[in-house]
């Protein structure tokens, strides 16, 4: 069965909505930043050009406002916000909303940091209190009503923009609740917030599954129910329709998971998603089945995993998808957003979408027919080895762009400073199944050579949330990754109430919970630098044009240090901004996974075309959100959320004195 697939038809439940006034949220002030995407083409580009390549060195703190407004503190003190502030502002009329450090919406002045209103908690309590941020949120407006459609938890609100309170006309009081009867009763949760094309909120996310032990998807059972997309009217809250993201039985998509669709899931929108407004299509970029590292269970390439969905948001009517990995065994999901782009391929007109994959390759589909812009190959890999488990025999490998990251571990990826760390880097390296893109999991039995594979990308992924940025004034986009291997190693799942035949085994000397680039020679990375880096497209060729290394990593290690290396990359996960001449980037905070900088960071201007260092400004902690700009009073402000454990957390605004 071809795994691209265009219908007319979709498993929805859809039901018909009336004609209404079309929402605002779609207008794109140059002033402004709409969408935590920048717009909902998620191309995190602004026009805005009064900071520039001539003056961006005079650039400076302009003020700093923490996650959390003291009113909330001052109510609640035992309430402890995370230095995790995913909250990425958007700025609309001279106002700046975000998700603050515990999940609740603020408003406040673009211009002073000046608190405007902070969401009140739905119920005056430490539990409703106490809660996570979210990246982003929406803006919808009809005539003179303006509403913050945000996620919080388990439930969607409806806001008055002008002073929070809540839209009570709204759902139950203003707010949804978003989770399910579920066997398991897990709980919703969408760390990335909704999206409003015309009068309807769509939501992806995840909560259907029973997660077992373990991290995220590596557990020990096996039955999950995947999060479906919905659709809600904004004025009302009704959930209008839903796309099951699992195929309904008896289905051709159904088939692919070899009779194991009616319990294995878990799959749902984890990374952000994007929209054209015109066409009003969404596209949601799907996560990997349960347990990854073990689907002997789940034989087939079970679709709709580790795919791009294209949706009409009015209706849930299915367009088209994609899927980038067949029968994940490595957590290559997609969780990067899509980023709409308009291009010129073969002197013809494309309107684009770009996806970027855990695994190092951007796909690049026409965003109306879902389409290949350059052919995409079916290349064998390698096969399991562990019993019981059937891995796919190809995988997709993008004809173009080439990859933005390594991927796959041979002699020629390891570290080579010296011959000693180089021998010793082989040494650790032979204790693992290695080789090739694709190599999967294998069985840990303790001997050399066999106490797990190492894979290249790790699990945590060379893209994630952070990645994509589009200049559509040169057609380029601009790839975020982090080089970083981990050892995914199996074993028996003998425990208790283990539905699954094998589990994953943490070992946190060669996880990203270890030392700071993963399994190496003494402390330091396994592979060659760049650790950290920014890859640099031509999307109307399809041509890559320049890798750089973005922030010092481990060159002043003592065995590094003497050798007086360059700038070797940090690893991370820090998000692009592109203006009208520059590229801006932090340096990932540690308060992100547990992988990036730890405390003190700096932030970096970029010439767009070249890559090269324009200019640099030191910040309290790393960058855990977006970075936006706008314009207010005539002055361009540049902004993102920072933190860490010794700071704490906050926005930091920044621009010409």
């Amino acid at each position: 069965m071809p795994f691209f697939r265009k219908v007319l038809t979709a498993f929805t439940i859809a039901l018909a909505l009336p004609v209404a006034a079309q929402g605002e949220s779609s207008a794109r002030n140059p002033a402004e930043w709409s969408y935590f995407g920048g717009s909902h083409r998620f191309d995190r580009y602004s026009p805005l050009a009064r900071i520039n390549a001539g003056n961006v060195k005079n650039m400076r703190v302009l003020w700093t406002r923490p996650a959390v407004d003291k009113s909330i503190l001052d109510q609640f003190p035992d309430v402890t916000p995370s230095p995790y502030l995913r909250g990425t502002p958007i700025m609309i009329g001279g106002v700046l909303y975000a998700s603050n450090g515990i999940g609740l919406v603020e408003a406040f002045d673009a211009a002073t940091g000046r608190t405007i209103w902070v969401q009140k908690p739905f119920a005056p309590t430490f539990k409703e209190v106490a809660g996570q941020s979210v990246r982003g949120l929406d803006y919808w407006r009809n005539g003179r009503e303006a509403r913050i459609i945000s996620v919080r938890g388990e439930y969607l609100y409806a806001l008055n923009a002008k002073d929070g309170s809540l839209v009570t006309s709204f759902g139950n009081g203003g707010r949804v609740s978003l989770n399910r009867d579920t066997p398991d009763k897990a709980r919703y949760f969408n760390f990335n917030g909704p999206i409003v094309v015309g009068d309807v909120i769509v939501v992806g996310g995840n909560g259907g599954g029973n997660l077992g032990q373990g991290f995220g998807d590596f557990g020990l059972t096996k039955e999950a129910r995947p999060e479906d997309i919905r659709g809600f009217d904004v004025r009302t809250g009704k959930q209008v329709w839903a796309f099951h993201v699992m195929p309904a039985p008896g289905t051709a998509e159904a088939a692919t998971w070899g009779g194991a669709s009616d319990y294995s899931g878990n799959m749902g929108a984890w990374g952000p998603l994007s929209a054209d407004d015109e066409l009003g299509y969404v596209y949601v970029p799907l996560s990997g089945p349960t347990n990854p590292p073990y689907g002997g269970h789940r034989p087939g390439a079970n679709l709709y995993s580790n795919s791009l969905v294209a949706l009409d948001a009015r209706t849930g009517r299915f367009v088209w998808q994609y899927q980038t990995v067949h029968h994940d065994l490595w957590d290559y999901d997609n969780v990067s957003p899509p980023v709409l782009a308009d291009l010129r391929v073969d002197r013809k007109p494309v309107k684009a979408v770009i996806l970027a994959n855990k695994n190092g390759f951007l796909f690049v589909f026409d965003r109306v027919s879902g389409k290949p812009v350059w052919p995409i190959e079916e290349r064998p890999v390698p096969a399991s080895t562990v019993p019981g488990e059937q891995a796919s025999p190809t995988q997709p490998f993008p004809s173009k762009p080439e990859p933005f990251d390594r991927f796959g571990l041979s002699d020629d990826d390891l570290i080579d400073f010296t011959p000693e760390l180089r021998a010793e880097a082989k040494r650790i390296r032979d204790h693992y199944v290695h080789g090739p893109m694709f190599m999967p999991p294998s069985v840990n039995t303790g001997k050399p050579g066999a106490m797990g594979s190492i894979l290249l990308p790790s699990d945590l992924g060379s893209a994630g949330w952070n990645t994509g940025t589009f200049d559509p004034e040169t057609g380029r986009y601009y790839a975020v990754s982090t080089t970083f291997p981990n050892v995914v190693g199996l074993v028996k799942a003998n425990e208790p109430g283990a539905t699954i035949a094998y589990r994953y085994e943490d070992q946190p000397e060669v996880s990203f919970g270890g030392p700071p680039y993963g399994p190496g020679p003494q402390g330091l990375p396994l592979t060659k630098p760049p650790y950290g880096r920014i890859t640099a497209y031509d999307m109307n060729k399809g041509d890559k044009l320049w890798v750089v290394a973005n922030g010092d990593g481990p060159r002043d290690h003592p065995l590094l240090k003497p050798l007086g290396l360059p700038q070797l990359g940090h690893v991370g996960r820090p998000v692009a901004l592109v203006t009208k001449s520059l590229l801006f980037l932090g340096e990932g905070s540690a308060a992100v996974y547990g992988v990036g900088i730890p405390d003190k960071s700096v932030f970096r201007a970029y010439d767009k075309g070249t890559g090269k260092v324009i200019s640099e400004l030191g910040l309290p902690a790393g960058t855990t959100g977006g970075v936006i700009t706008y314009e207010v009073n005539g002055k361009q402000i540049v902004l993102v959320p920072i933190g860490s454990t010794a700071f704490g957390a906050a926005w930091v605004a920044m621009g010409l004195k």
